[in-house]
C-alpha cells in the first residue's frame, strides 16, 4: 500500500512539474499569439522580415544538419571500427560544443573572423564576409551542434560491435559496400534520431548565432533573433505569434524524433533476440 501511495506521488509530482514548466509557458505563447485575431497573428508570420528571418533559418539548418551528418558518420565509424593513437582525445573534442556556453562559441568565430582576428585580412583580400554575415551564422551553428548525429552512432555502433563488418570482408566485401549493405541499415534510425535532433538545437540556436549575426533585420536574423527584436520593440503579439511557429516546428520535431526513437529500440530489440 505504501509502495502504491508513493508511486502514485511520485508520478503526480512529475506531472504537475511537467504542466507547469512546459505545457502552460507553451499554451501561454500560443493564446497569446492568437489574442488579437487570425488576421493580426497570419499578418505578423507573413511579414517580409519574419519570411526572411525563417529562409535563413531554414537555410542554416540544412548546411549544418548536412556537414554534421557526413561529419557525424566519419567520426562515428572511425572511433568505432578503427585502433589509432589520439582517440580519446578526438572523442573528448568532439564533445567541446557540450561543454562550452554558445555565447563563447560565437565570440571565438568573432575572435578568429571579425576584424580582430587573424584570418581578417586574408578575408577582406578576396571580399569574403564571415561574421554579421549568414557563412558565419552557419559556422556558429555547426559548430553548437556538432556532436548531436556523432554521439548517438558511436555509442549505437559501439554496442552492436563489429562482427557483421569483418565477416562481409572476409568474404571480399569493399568497404562502401560494408558500409551501405551491412552498416547504414543498422544504424539508420539512430542516424535519423541524431539529424532530428540536430535539426532541433539548428533551429532553435540564439546565444552563438546572436553574437556572430550583428542582428541585420532582414539580412542575417534568424527566427529566434526576429522574436528577440520584436519583443524588445515591444510588439509583443508579433513576437508570440513567430515564436508560436517556432513551437509548431518543435513539437512536428518532437513527434518524428519520438518516432525514430521508437524504431531504434524496436531494433536494438530485435537485433538483441
Amino acid at each position: 500500500m505504501r509502495q502504491k501511495a508513493v508511486k502514485t506521488i511520485i508520478i503526480l509530482t512529475c506531472v504537475l512539474f511537467v504542466a507547469i514548466m512546459l505545457i502552460m509557458p507553451l499554451f501561454t505563447v500560443i493564446t497569446y499569439a492568437f489574442r488579437q485575431g487570425f488576421k493580426v497573428f497570419f499578418s505578423a508570420i507573413a511579414d517580409e522580415y519574419a519570411v526572411k528571418a525563417l529562409k535563413l533559418t531554414l537555410l542554416t539548418t540544412v548546411f549544418t544538419v548536412t556537414v554534421n551528418t557526413v561529419f557525424g558518420l566519419f567520426a562515428s565509424w572511425s572511433v568505432t571500427k578503427f585502433q589509432f593513437r589520439g582517440k580519446r582525445i578526438l572523442t573528448t573534442l568532439i564533445d567541446i560544443p557540450f561543454a562550452i556556453s554558445p555565447v563563447i562559441a560565437g565570440l571565438i568565430f568573432i575572435l578568429v573572423f571579425g576584424r580582430i582576428g587573424w584570418a581578417y585580412p586574408l578575408l577582406k583580400a578576396y571580399d569574403v564576409r564571415i561574421v554579421f554575415a549568414a557563412p558565419g551564422i552557419i559556422l556558429a551553428s555547426i559548430f553548437v551542434t556538432l556532436p548531436f548525429v556523432s554521439r548517438e552512432l558511436t555509442t549505437l555502433m559501439q554496442s552492436q560491435g563489429s562482427d557483421e563488418e569483418e565477416a562481409a570482408a572476409l568474404f571480399g566485401a569493399k568497404g562502401l559496400t560494408i558500409f551501405r549493405k551491412v552498416t547504414l541499415p543498422h544504424i539508420k534510425w539512430g542516424l535519423l534520431y541524431g539529424v532530428i535532433l540536430c535539426s532541433a538545437r539548428a533551429l532553435g540556436e540564439f546565444g552563438a548565432v546572436s553574437v556572430v549575426s550583428g542582428h541585420l533585420r532582414g539580412k542575417t536574423n534568424t527566427l529566434p533573433l526576429h522574436v528577440e527584436i520584436l519583443f524588445n520593440e515591444f510588439h509583443l503579439t508579433a513576437a508570440f505569434a513567430v515564436s508560436s511557429t517556432l513551437v509548431a516546428i518543435a513539437l512536428v520535431i518532437l513527434v518524428l524524433r519520438n518516432l525514430a526513437e521508437y524504431r531504434l529500440k524496436k531494433e536494438e530489440n530485435a537485433d538483441v533476440r
